[in-house]
């Protein structure tokens, strides 16, 4: 199992390096064409071991500067992908452009919030579970400011 994962690894470094991948179906895809079977959430596990977020130009590994969790780089994330906001009780749904869910994921969990209990993300939209209607109202608040 670890050989198949080292292997995998290997092949996703070979790819993102090769050719600008625009989302996780697409190098899902690329990895099948190569004879490796992988699902949504093992290929999600693979980026984050392998520290590699999703930018514009594709797949890149995560610099230590940008590992830092930090403001600036969440408020040009969001400015970046977030195009709107919809509250639901303790819940915020963020929607992005196709394939901007998950950096802009990465990113917001990036910040350990304390009143972010989860976040779930498919390609354009994000799941915020907040623990109250309250610190969903203050946490859309902060988010709100960081766009500006």
């Amino acid at each position: 199992m670890e050989k198949q994962r080292r292997l995998r690894h290997g092949l996703i470094l070979k790819l993102i390096a090769g050719e600008s991948l625009a989302s996780q179906d697409e190098l899902r895809r690329r990895l099948r064409h190569l004879g490796h079977r992988v699902n949504q959430a093992t290929l999600s596990r693979d980026l984050h071991e392998l520290r590699l977020v999703k930018t514009a130009e594709g797949y890149k590994p995560v610099t230590p500067a940008e590992a830092v969790p930090s403001r600036p780089a969440l408020s040009r994330v969001l400015r970046e992908f977030l195009l709107e906001m919809r509250p639901a009780q303790n819940l915020l749904v963020l929607k992005t452009p196709p394939g901007g869910a998950q950096p802009l994921a990465v990113s917001l969990e990036a910040e350990k919030w304390k009143e972010i209990l989860g976040c779930v993300a498919g390609d354009d939209t994000i799941l915020l579970i907040l623990g109250s209607g309250k610190s969903r109202g203050a946490v859309a608040h902060r988010l709100q400011e960081l766009v500006r």
